[in-house]
């Protein structure tokens, strides 16, 4: 293939110009860690503790832009791996299943042969619940064994469960039950011997990916008479590990073949034609039968275009290999008659276009900057190129919703919940600095707990009073200011407000506008992406630069103000409002939003030491908040500060506050209980004027 002179210069442009949309190296690295860190809270924290949850595609990759608007795949498993692939590792009364790669499998598929429990023969000639007979006889486990619920939003692709959600960060979720084996397949063996001219992948990366093992996934070959007995086999780990270990443009010329594919091919031939997956697959057959030294920014363009080439053979030759199993070929059903021609000359007419294509794509406004940046000299294109960070807001945001929604997930079962899942936690926190952010929020949770068992006795216990302020310091490190919020709360219910305002002074003092709160709606920015760069950890945004809800259990009532009280019991059972994954735990627990509630405990506190400039000054704060910024729990924030005018006599004004609380939800709204006690202290006030 002969390479036009410009391409060169239009390669290093390029290279420069998706630098500027979110992929630099720093950033991409960044959202890598934090989607690791994602899929260890989730597994960790999850409340199916016989699962282990993997997060794979585009967004765990860092292979995406926000104009490609990518999902998220997570796959699930049960542990221990119940799948072998010889009798040999079978063990007495585990539920095995023996994987079966035979001529009546098709490649890239296994089917699932039971196993005794008490000893290593599998099943024949048996047939319920799963079990389902194959040609053979044999007793398979069938793949129609979907047990994913999430809720009513929810649609069904094949094995995988697609979860909308509109109030979170990401609007949809898919999600895959699958089992595990600890084994590499058979029919994937040729990859692990296969000769590499080029010595990529590295023997290292292969046999790391070899020990990673293989998900099957529950779905059939289309053109198998037994597709309802098959799994297909997918070794998305390794795929990942791959992707992880491209250099700079092998990333940029992957996202780059993604945007072609999105712009030019599924909007003729719709999503399932030629996917991301083929060219994932292309780029690692390019990349292990081609020179390191063709990988070099000065030859993106060149790169981009060997790939369409690529592809466009297999198209002609109506064969996609899998870069595991070559055997499977990846275009069947998919790529035939009229599309396979039409595919063919879309492909030559890009070609033949010579990289003009390129300004021609929207997304990120890429071809819009490619054309401007040929008008310009390569030093000033130098100055264009401004830090990206502002492109981590979807790794930034998923990693303290996931911690969010994990925190609340387990308080939403109790206090006898968070026990057996804090030892757990703790274990995970000595290894992974993750983990700890989570174990500190609950320990927030425990400590208050703790000290409300010890206040609401007779005689209060002092031992326990001291072992629960040890469990509230641990968790006031937590994040900027929901576990000091829980602190200066423990002391302010003793009437000990000196202590409380300090507190509530340092938190006040560090909750600058680059602090960004999270809540039941997922996460409000405010400047934190300002300060997202590759020498601030995952750790240091949740502790420095982000304040979450702060909850409080029933069984926490003796360390709560008494305003919160009441939210804990707004649910009477007599409504049924439907339900999504970030609010269900609302019924359960009272929630308040961590800035209304520094100014509401600051003016408790100020009320209860006769402060009344303070007291005034921290009632002004509170109607700030809420008439000028954004939060989570709107009706809860209202009814604090209806409680507060109370307290300052202000009945008519409390009243009309409570009426827009009850207007913005009239159903489990603590609202009501404080209009009765308004109701009732209006008669008080009028009867002592007769």
């Amino acid at each position: 293939m002969e390479v036009p002179d410009y391409y060169d210069v239009v390669s290093v442009r390029l290279m420069k110009i998706l630098d500027t949309i979110g992929l630099m190296e720093k950033i991409r690295w960044k959202r890598i860690e934090m989607w690791t860190q994602v899929e260890e809270l989730f597994t960790v924290a999850s409340c199916e503790i016989t699962k282990k949850i993997h997060i794979f595609g585009s967004q765990a990759e860092a292979t995406t832009i926000s104009g490609l608007i990518s999902d998220i795949d997570i796959v699930y498993h049960p542990i221990p791996e119940p799948v072998i692939d010889d009798l040999q590792s079978w063990e007495p009364n585990s539920r095995t299943a023996l994987m079966i790669m035979d001529d009546t499998t098709p490649p890239g598929y296994v089917k699932l042969q039971k196993v005794c429990n008490d000893a290593p023969f599998p099943i024949y000639n048996l047939q319920k619940e799963q079990l389902k007979l194959d040609m053979h006889g044999r007793s398979c486990i069938s793949n129609n064994t979907n047990n994913v619920t999430l809720g009513t939003h929810t649609e069904y692709h094949g094995p995988a469960v697609t979860y909308k959600d509109s109030q979170s960060t990401f609007k949809s979720f898919d999600v895959v039950l699958a089992l595990a084996s600890h084994s590499w397949p058979y029919t994937a063996s040729e990859w692990i011997t296969r000769r590499r001219e080029h010595n990529w992948p590295s023997q290292e990366t292969i046999s790391i990916i070899q020990k990673s093992g293989t998900l099957l996934v529950p779905i059939g070959h289309k053109s198998s008479p037994e597709r309802h007995l098959e799994w297909r086999i997918s070794l998305s780990y390794g795929e990942k590990i791959l992707v992880w270990q491209f250099n700079s443009t092998q990333y940029k010329c992957y996202v780059v073949l993604k945007m072609i594919n999105k712009y030019f091919i599924k909007k003729c031939f719709g999503e399932n034609v030629v996917t991301s997956y083929h060219w994932k697959t292309c780029m690692f057959y390019m990349i292990e039968t081609t020179p390191t030294v063709l990988w070099q920014p000065q030859h993106l363009l060149h790169c981009i275009e060997l790939c369409l080439m690529k592809m466009c053979t297999w198209i002609e030759e109506l064969n996609c290999p899998n870069y595991f199993i070559p055997a499977e070929n990846m275009f069947l059903d998919k790529v035939n008659g009229p599309v396979q021609i039409n595919l063919c000359n879309m492909l030559h007419y890009l070609l033949s276009h010579k990289g003009k294509y390129l300004t021609m794509i929207p997304y990120d406004g890429i071809g819009q900057k490619l054309k401007i940046a040929s008008q310009s000299p390569m030093t000033q294109l130098n100055d264009e190129v401004k830090d990206s960070s502002e492109y981590m807001v979807d790794a930034v945001g998923m990693t303290l919703n996931t911690i969010h929604k994990n925190w609340f997930d387990i308080l939403s079962d109790g206090v006898e919940r968070i026990l057996p899942l804090f030892k757990r936690l703790f274990y995970h926190a000595v290894r992974q600095e993750i983990c700890t952010l989570l174990y500190r929020f609950l320990c927030s949770n425990l400590g208050s707990h703790l000290a409300s068992q010890c206040l609401k006795q007779q005689k209060i216990d002092q031992e326990g009073l001291r072992i629960a302020y040890e469990f509230l310091l641990l968790g006031s490190a937590s994040d900027v200011a929901s576990g000091k919020l829980k602190l200066a709360t423990f002391y302010f219910v003793q009437n000990n407000g000196i202590l409380a305002e300090h507190i509530l002074q340092n938190i006040e003092e560090n909750y600058t506008i680059l602090v960004s709160t999270v809540g039941a709606e997922g996460i409000k920015y405010s400047k934190i992406l300002k300060i997202m760069d590759e020498n601030i950890s995952t750790a240091d945004v949740v502790r420095y630069y982000s304040a979450f809800s702060v909850p409080y259990l029933p069984s926490e009532m003796y360390c709560t103000p008494r305003a919160l009280i009441a939210e804990m019991f707004r649910s009477t059972g007599s409504h049924h409002v439907s339900l999504n994954l970030y609010n269900y735990y609302w019924q359960s627990l009272a929630v308040v939003d961590p800035k209304l509630y520094l100014y509401f405990l600051r003016h408790q506190c100020s009320r209860q030491q006769n402060k009344k400039t303070q007291k005034m000054v921290a009632l002004s704060s509170m109607i700030w908040v809420i008439l000028h910024e954004q939060f989570n729990y709107k009706d809860t924030a209202l009814n604090l500060l209806a409680y507060c005018l109370k307290e300052d006599g202000l009945l008519v004004q409390s009243y009309a506050v409570l009426s827009t609380s009850m207007k913005m939800k009239n159903h489990h709204n603590a609202a009501k209980w404080q209009i009765g006690t308004l109701v009732n202290a209006a008669f008080r006030l009028l009867g002592g004027r007769h």
